[in-house]
């Protein structure tokens, strides 16, 4: 598929989600959300957001900013907060969401190849499930150009190192499970082309055995199962490799 084409399918995809998300935001009081419901809604969540450090009075990117949660928990802790999407529908459920939370967000439509920002704009970047969408070489050097001397970019993507869990993603049926054609989990030949760009790229898994969340949903086995993960790869750092979420944290030097 043509990059051309690519990106049609991708906006005609999200576009649609958004369309279908749209039935369920009918009203303020369905956008209004506290910081907790998004960052405990995934275990990479909190932890990644972390990653970011306190960004009072810095200029923050949600890149690929989707439904606008992120952008909200960014503009909250004091952020000068710009989100950009592709979806058009996307963009419109984040302007709502800004405006039923009372946050300041400037948001703009763009492709991740291609950013219409100038060189150097932001402090920080934040990321959900974006980059493995993208043409990863052209969207690190765009990355790498809008963030200032210092700054820092965290994202939190699919990883598809774990060969059961690459065929149960192509061949089971599980809850929320929609992709667009090309997106494909990120892999490790995939960090060279992030750290031939940034001077540091750090790779945390998360969702090793927890992954089961995915199919039982949270509760006590699920909460046993994200302890058990926290003790293993916290003694044994490889088993990054076959965890379902990686978060990556990529630092442009000064």
């Amino acid at each position: 598929m043509s990059a051309t084409d690519r990106l049609v399918e991708e906006l005609a995809f999200h576009d649609r989600q958004a369309r279908e998300r749209a039935v369920c935001l009918s009203s303020d009081g369905s956008l209004r959300f506290r910081d907790d419901d998004y960052l405990s809604h995934e275990t990479w969540m909190r932890p990644a957001f972390a990653r970011l450090g306190d960004v009072a009075g810095l200029r923050a990117l949600d890149f690929g900013c989707g439904h606008g949660m992120a952008a909200v928990v960014l503009a909250r802790r004091g952020a000068a907060v710009t989100a950009f999407d592709l979806s058009p529908g996307y963009l419109h459920e984040a302007r709502r969401r800004a405006l039923a939370n009372g946050a300041q967000i400037e948001l703009v439509q763009a492709d991740g190849e291609r950013l219409p920002f100038a060189a150097g704009s932001f402090d920080r970047v934040w990321g959900n499930a974006v980059l493995h969408h993208l043409d990863l070489p052209v969207a690190a050097r765009e990355l790498h150009r809008v963030l200032r001397p210092g700054g820092l970019a965290v994202f939190c993507e699919p990883w598809g190192e774990n060969v059961l869990l690459d065929w149960a993603r192509r061949r089971l049926p599980y809850p929320g499970k929609h992709r667009t054609p090309d997106e494909r989990p990120l892999r490790r030949h995939h960090l060279p082309q992030l750290q031939a760009v940034f001077q540091r790229v750090e790779v945390e898994g998360h969702q090793l055995f927890g992954m089961a969340r995915r199919v039982l949903g949270p509760g006590r086995v699920t909460g046993a199962l994200d302890r058990c993960d926290a003790a293993l790869l916290r003694t044994l750092p490889g088993l990054a490799r076959f965890c379902r979420y990686v978060v990556l944290t990529l630092h442009r030097s000064a």
